[in-house]
């Protein structure tokens, strides 16, 4: 077995660490297998990654594609574990293309240097540490450069193209599609090769559905259709091993359309850009400046119990460290007028005013 380390994490939910003998996978609690997404603090904040059996859904911002971060992410990393993937996209017609721009792992130097910057840069002032708690343990696998679950992604970096030119990729374009029956059927072909046994998972699969909703797609209008090819899709996906990732738009939906489908999502996360310049902001949160976007999670997975999942913090910040690196980082207020904020901000309705109102904090 690989040789495991410890590092310090801001995030302390427990996760178990035993792992599959697939190297793609991971053992969770009460029978939940994970698979990563591609993202190792997005993998902390949901206890182990994305559930095997279910659907993840992205909401897009309208203003910028940070959608995209995770959606190249999660791709990469299922290319890596030779995972095979059905990508589906309606920004394209040659949706090939889209997988040259896949980030590729980051060496064992870089990662090595990335972090003994974090360790540096994350160091708390003595005088919030009692905001924080104490620390937990979180354990990876590792093996040199190659990692048993998740890997660092260099987005500078293009995937190298063995990875993605065999058979373990399928591309599909969905711009010119009349109807989704076509698309239903290419996903129930290729989740059948995933059919789910308990006893033995020899391999997982992983489906990326690109803005979904698309005003590009001829079936934008049709909004019963694309609700009903979302409930089939999470039916066919919850008696698979496999994990599927939509993005969609939520803005050029109706807002009863856009409802229903956030409440069909086994996991819900939404991004957001933040402006250049917001200066009430910038006062409000440390690290403003370092942010690229916001990143809600609305849902987590709750398969095999029926115990709510309670997150510590439901918004996180974007980061790019080095404008190479994804990482999540949970919001910080700034000291207001000398005083001490939460270490965590759950909410959009902190502000900076002295002023007492009528629910006063």
């Amino acid at each position: 077995m690989a040789a495991t380390r410890t590092r310090v994490s801001s995030f302390s939910r427990n996760v178990s660490t035993g792992t599959s003998q697939n190297s793609g996978l991971k053992h969770g609690p009460n029978g939940t297998t994970f698979i990563s997404s591609g993202i190792p603090d997005l993998d902390k904040i949901l206890g182990g990654g994305f559930s095997l059996g279910s659907l993840v859904m992205i909401m897009e911002d309208a203003e910028a594609p940070h959608h995209m971060l995770l959606l190249r992410n999660f791709m990469s990393q299922g290319l890596l574990h030779k995972q095979p993937l059905l990508y589906a996209s309606s920004a394209s017609r040659d949706p090939k293309g889209f997988l040259g721009t896949l980030p590729a792992p980051a060496s064992a130097k870089e990662e090595k240097t990335r972090d003994l910057t974090n360790e540096k840069d994350l160091r708390i002032a003595w005088q919030y540490k009692k905001y924080f708690g104490d620390p937990q343990l979180n354990i990876n696998s590792n093996n040199g450069a190659q990692h048993d679950y998740c890997n660092d992604f260099d987005l500078r970096k293009p995937l190298e193209r063995h990875f993605y030119s065999g058979k373990n990729a399928d591309c599909v374009s969905i711009q010119d599609s009349t109807n989704l029956t076509s698309l239903q059927d290419q996903c129930a072909g290729f989740l059948s090769q995933f059919s789910r046994n308990e006893a033995n998972i020899s391999s997982a699969g992983r489906i990326a559905i690109q803005s979904f909703c698309s005003p590009q797609c001829k079936y934008a209008n049709m909004e019963w259709h694309m609700l009903s090819f979302i409930r089939s899709l999470k039916a066919m996906t919850r008696s698979s091993n496999a994990a599927v990732v939509v993005t969609f738009p939520p803005s050029l939906l109706s807002p009863s359309c856009s409802k229903r489908l956030q409440h069909m999502a086994d996991t819900l996360l939404s991004v957001r850009a933040i402006p250049d310049e917001d200066k009430d902001m910038a006062r409000l949160l440390t690290g403003y400046q370092d942010m690229v976007g916001l990143l809600n999670v609305h849902k987590v997975a709750r398969l095999n119990t029926q115990v709510p999942v309670i997150l510590e913090a439901t918004t996180f910040s974007i980061k790019l460290q080095k404008r190479r690196y994804l990482i999540l980082e949970c919001l910080n207020q700034a000291p207001v007028d000398g005083s001490s904020g939460s270490s965590y901000n759950t909410s959009g309705s902190c502000s900076g005013s002295t002023k007492a109102g009528s629910l006063d904090f």
